[in-house]
């Protein structure tokens, strides 16, 4: 059985401004090296919600937080200021590839070549970016750019 990074309970809380996230600091994952930002990819919990393929981002600091999207926030009925149970793991699985972007990379060799080859970071980074974006038409233009890049060389 794998071992959890962190289990207990964590703060919820929010970084002030416009669009703050509202976050758990997550301080006893350390950042890694070899990712972009220091990312940390992981599964688990938190309360009852599954997550699975999910960043640990930097603070600024050296700590790594959590960042508990809305949809969680209304599911499990907390906002900052409430306590969640956070349980952790090290997540190895292989990066998911929506098939609709694995098709658009099919029907471009070379842009198929390019972006297997990149670490598993980048090609995580371009998936979020992607499916951040609400509208249908959005996410095309967004997977027509990263073609167009992959295609010129430019990751």
């Amino acid at each position: 059985m794998k071992k959890a990074l962190a289990n207990k309970k964590y703060l919820l809380q929010k970084f002030s401004g416009k669009g703050g996230w509202t976050f758990a600091a997550i301080p006893e994952i350390k950042p890694n090296a070899k990712n972009p930002f220091g990312w940390v990819r992981v599964s688990g919990f938190i309360d009852t919600v599954e997550i699975k393929q999910y960043h640990l981002m930097p603070m600024g600091n050296g700590q790594l937080f959590l960042p508990v999207k809305a949809d969680i926030r209304k599911k499990i009925k907390k906002q900052a200021g409430d306590w969640i149970t956070v349980q952790l793991f090290l997540d190895e699985e292989p990066l998911y590839i929506p098939d609709e972007l694995m098709q658009c990379l099919q029907d471009e060799p070379t842009a198929l070549e390019v972006f297997l080859q990149l670490s598993a970071s980048k090609k995580a980074l371009a998936i979020k970016n992607i499916y951040a974006a609400k509208k249908e038409d959005t996410r095309t233009e967004k997977i027509l750019k990263l073609i167009k890049r992959l295609i010129a060389g430019m990751h």
